[in-house]
């Protein structure tokens, strides 16, 4: 005779954390909202950082794990008084360092409502993966897709380039008769992927991770814009092919994040065509200018030629992160190289069900990503977008055209929304004398907290960095970010 487990205890009411009336969850949603309007509203007030305290980031170091639970206002309100003041600060309209957009109020509430939902949005037979399919749909007709594609919503760039190329992995080898899936990559030859050095450095980490290995990516020369030169790709290719090198994948830019350079796609598409070589164009930053701007219709053209392609919603579409996409134009090739469903996951063969998103990528369980992108396009349109981008592109030539106007300025390079500059002053001498100055320069900007930018290096020499991706950014905005730059050169306090 088995012993009968012990029946569950009932929830106590009193219990925080599951037994909500209507009243308790009214007053929860009520006050993360308002909570949720104080951060959207206060981004753009006061300074740009707002860095901890060391002594609130040592009591994080050291607090022991909760042993009794809390009421809920009481932890909303050690939110409001410890974490909401000290926000990542890319919401500010003079935060124009790294790619991070503020987030549509609309996607605030998305993700909200995409939480409550809670789904894993690995397939079945429900709403959030036929909007997740509706969204892939939608972008694969901006680039000029037909029928027959696949797409998903990933955590971002990285994540898509890695999937992109393990699915350019598996169609090389099993061209050359090798099944990677079994046998793994032993006795496979030398592989080659190809990029320029302005690519994103994920194209490194996936290269890495999928076992190519980095030592095999064949860096491929820039013309004068720094954009990937199709005719030394195209020497690349053939000398490598000669050679008994198997090329796995060409990696192209729709909007390099050193420079804002768009790589000539519809030129490196044909060079990929003639070698039979996957194309993966990499639009995380760039790809919405190229998709919905009339001046890009050359390189959409392009576009509509890759394998597959990356954006990141989270971008230049202004959506809370996490939402990034990938795009594979034949969605077998994704298929092949990511389908395995084990029996638990077999479905009752629903008419209606579509094949599961596991089946294409790495991701079993995955959040309601979708929610938030389809949202905004609903909300915006690709109209609203077109101007909003544009407008962000027009800001960034404002700066551009004040940094060329300005003798102690000198401009390094600009492409869509990117500009990268470096100050000048007084100092004749250049060279690694003026690198080092704008190096302390920046920390000291970025230190004071009143705008805040990127660093980088253009042609070997050191560079400070604005990407404007804000629409509430103005010109008004750049024209005090080199104020407070030339404020900090001559470390004179600026009061606020």
């Amino acid at each position: 005779m088995t012993d009968r487990p012990e029946p569950a205890p009932p929830l106590d009411p009193a219990e925080p954390g599951w037994v909500w009336d209507r009243a308790a969850l009214d007053q929860l949603t009520a006050a993360t909202a308002r909570l949720s309007a104080d951060l959207l509203q206060d981004a753009r007030l006061g300074p740009v950082t707002r860095r901890p305290p060391a002594s609130l980031i040592r009591r994080w170091q050291d607090a022991p794990v909760p042993a009794g639970g809390r009421p809920a206002g009481e932890v909303l309100a050690e939110f409001a008084a410890t974490v909401a003041p000290y926000p990542f600060g890319n919401a500010h309209p003079r935060f124009a360092a790294w790619v991070n957009a503020p987030p549509h109020p609309l996607g605030v509430a998305a993700a909200a409502l995409a939480a409550a939902m809670n789904p894993s949005v690995a397939g079945g037979n429900h709403a959030a993966v036929h909007l997740e399919r509706q969204v892939a749909r939608w972008f694969a007709g901006l680039a000029g897709w037909p029928d027959g594609h696949a797409g998903y919503l990933v955590s971002g760039g990285s994540a898509a380039t890695l999937s992109a190329l393990a699915a350019a992995r598996h169609r090389a080898l099993s061209r050359a008769g090798h099944d990677v899936r079994r046998d793994g990559l032993a006795g496979c030859g030398e592989l080659a992927v190809y990029a320029s050095a302005q690519a994103h450095s994920c194209v490194t980490k996936a290269v890495e991770t999928l076992g190519i290995g980095s030592g095999q990516i064949r860096q491929v020369s820039c013309d004068g814009h720094r954009r990937l030169d199709p005719a030394a790709l195209d020497r690349q290719l053939a000398a490598d092919r000669k050679a008994g090198r198997l090329p796995v994948a060409v990696v192209a830019t729709a909007g390099t994040v050193n420079t804002g350079a768009v790589d000539p796609l519809g030129e490196i598409a044909a060079v990929c065509a003639r070698h039979q070589a996957w194309l993966h164009v990499d639009g995380a930053y760039g790809g919405p200018a190229v998709l919905l701007l009339p001046e890009w219709e050359p390189e959409r053209a392009g576009l509509a030629l890759a394998d597959s392609i990356g954006l990141d919603p989270h971008k230049w579409l202004y959506a809370p992160v996490d939402a990034g996409l990938v795009l594979f134009r034949d969605e077998n090739q994704a298929r092949d190289a990511f389908s395995l469903v084990p029996s638990y996951l077999r479905t009752s063969g629903d008419p209606d069900e579509p094949a599961w998103f596991s089946e294409y990528g790495l991701e079993q369980t995955r959040p309601f990503r979708a929610l938030k992108v389809w949202m905004q396009l609903q909300h915006l349109g690709t109209s609203g977008y077109r101007r909003l981008i544009a407008r962000d592109i027009a800001v960034a030539a404002h700066l551009r055209d004040q940094i060329t106007r300005a003798p102690d300025f000198e401009l390094l390079g600009h492409g869509l929304s990117v500009v990268c500059f470096r100050h000048l002053g007084t100092d004749t001498r250049g060279g690694h004398n003026l690198d080092a100055r704008n190096e302390r320069l920046l920390a000291r900007l970025q230190r004071d907290g009143r705008a805040f930018l990127a660093g980088t290096e253009i042609d070997g020499r050191f560079a400070l960095r604005a990407c404007i991706i804000n629409p509430l950014t103005t010109t008004a905005d750049t024209d005090a970010i080199l104020g407070e730059i030339r404020d900090c050169a001559e470390r004179r306090p600026r009061h606020t």
